[in-house]
């Protein structure tokens, strides 16, 4: 369960800092214009920054881990659509497949756990 805790913490902070660099950084912005994205960028930050709250306080209610692993693992699987889409290259899509299988992984490990108990 360890691993659980490290990815859970490693993936809520990256969320939470990529969410709110999705508000203020420069990079982030001119990234969600290029992605076709850039009148989104507040919701999506946002929800960035939820789904990482969500898996830090899942380490706590299990419930919210469950359902914050589903959603940024969505969210990742539709970013490697949309970069797939615009055309990027696989150097740039590693990101977005990283964080999609440490979501699935946390999912898929909490599903067994909260169905074992």
């Amino acid at each position: 369960m360890t691993i659980n805790i490290i990815l859970s913490f490693f993936s809520g902070i990256s969320f939470i800092f990529y969410g709110i660099a999705s508000f203020k950084s420069k990079k982030m912005i001119a990234e969600y214009d290029r992605w076709g994205y850039l009148k989104h960028r507040y919701s999506i930050g946002s929800l960035q920054f939820l789904g990482g709250l969500g898996l830090i306080v899942g380490l706590f209610l299990p419930s919210i881990m469950l359902v914050a692993s589903f959603a940024l693992t969505a969210m990742m699987m539709v970013a490697v659509l949309v970069r797939i889409k615009i055309q990027d290259d696989l150097f740039k899509m590693l990101p977005a497949i990283f964080y999609a299988l440490v979501n699935a992984f946390l999912f898929y490990n909490n599903f067994l756990f909260s169905y074992r108990n």
